[in-house]
């Protein structure tokens, strides 16, 4: 949930989450619907799906649990270098090179006060020789803390960094639609033709022109393409189980 959201948002739905999915298996036996309904508001669903992928796999190859080691974490699906770096760290208090937009932000305030476009690769050493090994959890932690408080202070130092990059407009985006195709599958399966006049009176409404059959029924494809949907025949979908 943290990989794109923000803390504040994400508190509001962990809870929930974890009420309806409590074990590794719980998530693994659910249906991508239920995990999709649980899901929705926090945007980018293919974390969701990702996690419900990676469930699968912990439940057939690791008898439930969560792999300790971080070569076997990279295996599942969604998680890169960074989250694989911060279960290892987080869960399991283990020394990794954490690199995300705070420990970024505290590193960059530091040692580099007058640069711009800051490589990770010039971050990376930096953080290597300061990580408390005994205790890199805690060590972290207080990198986490520091960066949001600096962010809050000042303006945002992570903004330096070369892989910077602000994130588009939601409305009227490719996202806001597949986000809304979604949605009116998970109230049940429709036509391709009901898809798009429903997401055509949602753009209406909003004051944006009307999207062509052509483009929903690319977007469809797309999102079947991924494990989202699947085709029912005669033009119909439906989420997939």
């Amino acid at each position: 949930m943290l990989q794109q959201t923000q803390v504040r948002r994400v508190l509001n739905f962990w809870e929930k989450w974890i009420n309806a999915f409590p074990t590794v298996d719980a998530l693994d036996s659910a249906s991508v619907a239920d995990v999709l309904e649980a899901w929705q508001g926090l945007g980018y669903n293919r974390r969701a799906l990702a996690l419900k992928r990676a469930a699968e796999i912990c439940s057939a190859r690791f008898a439930g649990a969560i792999p300790k080691d971080y070569s076997e974490l990279l295996t599942l699906p969604g998680v890169g270098p960074t989250t694989a770096a911060g279960v290892c760290i987080f869960a399991f208090n283990q020394s990794q090179i954490y690199l995300e937009t705070n420990v970024r932000t505290v590193y960059i305030h530091h040692f580099f006060k007058d640069r711009d476009r800051v490589q990770d690769s010039e971050i990376v050493p930096l953080l290597r020789n300061c990580c408390d090994v005994d205790d890199p959890r805690g060590w972290y932690y207080a990198l986490l803390d520091y960066g949001n408080y600096l962010k809050g202070i000042m303006p945002n130092p992570s903004r330096r960094s070369a892989r910077y990059a602000r994130q588009s407009a939601f409305d009227g985006s490719l996202r806001q639609k597949r986000a809304f195709l979604l949605r009116e599958l998970l109230s049940g399966s429709g036509s391709t033709e009901e898809l798009l006049q429903t997401l055509n009176q949602f753009e209406a409404q909003a004051g944006r022109d009307a999207v062509a059959r052509n483009d929903v029924e690319k977007t469809l494809l797309a999102l079947a393409g991924e494990g989202f949907i699947v085709a029912t025949g005669q033009g119909h979908w439906e989420i997939a189980r």
